[in-house]
C-alpha cells in the first residue's frame, strides 16, 4: 500500500482513522464517495434504492480507490455497512469504521453561519477530512420571524442532498438542522442532536428517497409544521416549487 494514490471514504470516518491514514499516506487523494460524480451506472444495486448509496457503490466501480475508510455504525446507516461488504467481497480494501461518541467535538457554529446554505453544508462535509479554521458570523433568529422580514431565517433538517442544487433555493439565513448538524458538532450518532429544530423556525425536512432517515424527516415535519420532500435523483420542478411557496408562505 505504498503507492496508494486514492483513498475513498463515506459518511464521517472515524476521526482517529482518518488521522492515522492521513499520516501513513500524506500524498493521497482523497474522495468522498457519497458525491454525485455522474459515474456510470452499474446493476449491482436495485433499480429502487438510496442514490446515496449508489454513488458509493458506483463511484467505487468507477474510481477504484486504493483504499476506502466506510463508517458502518449508528453514524451512518445499515446500506453502509451493506456497501462495505459488498465491495469488501468485490476485492477493494475496506476500512470499516465506527464514530458513535456522543461528547460534542465542535462548537455549532457553521450551521447558524450567514454563509449561503450549499456553503454551509459543503464547508461541514469538507472539514471532515481538511478542518478549516476559518471565523464565520453568525446568523440570529429574528425576534419576528416571518417571511416580510429581510432577516428571515428557515431552516433545513436533512443529510447533504443528493442534489445540492436545492440548497440554493435558501436564503443565506437559513439554519442547518438534522444529520448535518451533527457532524458539525463532531457527532453524527447523535440521535438526540439530530432531532433537535428550533420550533419557531419554519423548516424543510428532507430525506433522500428509499432511506431509513425519512421515518425521522415525516415524524418531525409533522410535528414542527415543517415541509417534507423526498427526493430520488434529482429535485423535479415540482418539489422545487413546494419549498420555494414553504419559504414564501412561512
Amino acid at each position: 500500500m505504498e503507492n496508494t494514490q486514492k483513498i475513498g471514504f463515506w459518511g464521517y470516518p472515524e476521526p482517529n482513522i482518518v488521522k492515522e491514514t492521513k499520516e501513513k499516506y500524506p500524498n493521497a487523494e482523497w474522495i468522498d464517495l457519497d458525491i454525485d460524480f455522474n459515474a456510470p451506472k452499474t446493476s449491482i444495486l436495485p433499480e429502487s434504492y438510496c442514490k446515496i448509496i449508489r454513488n458509493i457503490i458506483d463511484n467505487t466501480i468507477n474510481i477504484k480507490p486504493d483504499l476506502i475508510i466506510a463508517p458502518i455504525g449508528k453514524d451512518k446507516c445499515d446500506s453502509g455497512w451493506f456497501a462495505s461488504k459488498i465491495l469488501d467481497d468485490m476485492g477493494f480494501h475496506v476500512v470499516t469504521t465506527f464514530f458513535e461518541n456522543l461528547e460534542p467535538k465542535n462548537e455549532i457554529i457553521i450551521c447558524k453561519s450567514n454563509l449561503p446554505l450549499y456553503e454551509k453544508i459543503s464547508t461541514i462535509t469538507a472539514n471532515i477530512i481538511k478542518p478549516s479554521d476559518k471565523a464565520y458570523t453568525h446568523s440570529p433568529i429574528p425576534v419576528e420571524n416571518t417571511s416580510s422580514n429581510p432577516l428571515f431565517t428557515p431552516g433545513f433538517w436533512g443529510v447533504p442532498p443528493n442534489d445540492m442544487e436545492i440548497l440554493k433555493l435558501f436564503p443565506d439565513t437559513t439554519h442547518v438542522y438534522g444529520w448535518t448538524r451533527c457532524v458539525e458538532a463532531g457527532t453524527p450518532a447523535d440521535l438526540d442532536l439530530e432531532m433537535y429544530v428550533n420550533p419557531n423556525v419554519p423548516t424543510v425536512f428532507y430525506a433522500q428517497a428509499f432511506c431509513s432517515k425519512a421515518q425521522l424527516a415525516k415524524y418531525l415535519a409533522d410535528k414542527y409544521n415543517g415541509l417534507y420532500i423526498d427526493i430520488d435523483d434529482y429535485a423535479s420542478n415540482s418539489i422545487r416549487a413546494k419549498i420555494e411557496a414553504f419559504l414564501k408562505l412561512s
